[in-house]
């Protein structure tokens, strides 16, 4: 019995001396292992007499308990060591100075788009906001955009294959002109809206983008004629540009919800691109059958309705000759801006 009290003694004796993990368990092989002491103990017992192997079994496993036992109080002790160690090595020292972080910025087609909403609802425009996962109805037919017409291709428009509630086609928007037929057949004339967002078209190079930024205007009364249009897209370039030293024309075009319809160009009076025309919008008076898809009163009511894209006008603001730097994460570019 003394010899199996002292194996518990050098058994603690070992543990405690064992200065890491890896030395513990090594200690504890040459006790507890297949071939350690108190395994040796037990391959003894076939060797007893019946009468005296229950009895010095029970010993032999008490004996065992309390090795385990000190293994398990090592070990908890041992962690606990590392962990105040590894404590101790990452404190921190609240008294020193914050290191302070990175101030961020808006992104230029963010505060372009910023800036047409302060400037429209200045004179007046509402701002409006829709679902950018658009049925076939609100994009195309109401637009009086016929079944067979090319932007419907799918060269063209992102379809998804699935229907809304009430069975229309599903697509990614092509234009934000769907938040046309959307605010008009909810609200009262008169309307007066601006409505930007994002839209998807299958399209990349340098000057067009599959996802890109549109900025729609709506504005229907009693009495609204292109000379309201005029005013109201000059007053905003200027504004916009913060110069009047810029000229506006309108080109005749086609658009299948306005008649007439007209490209809108400018031309400025100084700097890089001074005195050249540079396309910025389409544009025109609201097409009577759009208007009847809106539930109003084509013989009543008459408006005008334009579309501009982001991009271009932040490429213009800016001098920026590449679309694609909007959206490749430069931060060395996308910092010039802020």
């Amino acid at each position: 019995m003394d010899t199996l009290e002292q194996l518990v003694v050098q058994a603690e004796e070992e543990f405690r001396s064992a200065g890491d993990s890896a030395a513990l368990e090594n200690a504890k092989a040459r006790y507890l292992g297949k071939s350690g002491r108190i395994a040796d103990e037990m391959k003894q017992l076939g060797k007893m007499a019946p009468s005296a192997r229950k009895a010095h079994g029970a010993v032999i496993n008490g004996i065992k308990s309390r090795i385990e036992g000190a293994l398990v109080a090592r070990r908890e002790q041992l962690a606990r060591q590392q962990l105040q160690q590894r404590l101790s090595a990452e404190s921190i020292d609240v008294t020193l100075p914050g290191r302070g972080s990175s101030r961020g910025g808006m992104h230029p087609v963010m505060k372009t788009w910023e800036r047409v909403e302060q400037i429209f609802a200045s004179i007046g425009f509402d701002v409006a906001e829709g679902p950018e996962i658009e049925n076939d109805w609100n994009n195309f037919t109401a637009l009086n955009n016929p079944e067979n017409h090319p932007a419907r291709s799918m060269q063209d428009t992102f379809y998804l294959d699935d229907t809304d509630a009430e069975g229309k086609r599903l697509l990614l928007r092509t234009h934000t002109s769907p938040m046309q037929v959307r605010y008009a057949s909810s609200h009262p004339v008169p309307i007066k809206v601006i409505a930007p967002g994002r839209t998807y078209r299958v399209d990349s190079d340098a000057t067009h983008s599959p996802m890109f930024h549109q900025v729609e205007g709506l504005w229907i009364d009693e009495a609204i004629s292109f000379a309201d249009l005029k005013g109201v897209y000059l007053n905003f370039v200027r504004t916009f540009f913060e110069t009047d030293d810029i000229r506006v024309r309108f080109r005749p075009s086609y658009f299948p919800f306005t008649e007439p319809s007209a490209e809108i160009d400018v031309a400025f009076g100084s700097g890089a691109l001074k005195g050249r025309w540079l396309e910025i919008s389409g544009a025109g008076q609201v097409h009577p059958n759009v208007l009847r898809n809106m539930g109003i009163d084509a013989e009543k009511h008459i408006g005008f309705a334009f579309g501009s894209g982001l991009e271009r006008l932040a490429m213009l603001r800016y001098g920026i000759s590449d679309l694609r730097l909007f959206y490749e994460g430069d931060l060395r570019f996308l910092s010039q801006f802020n």
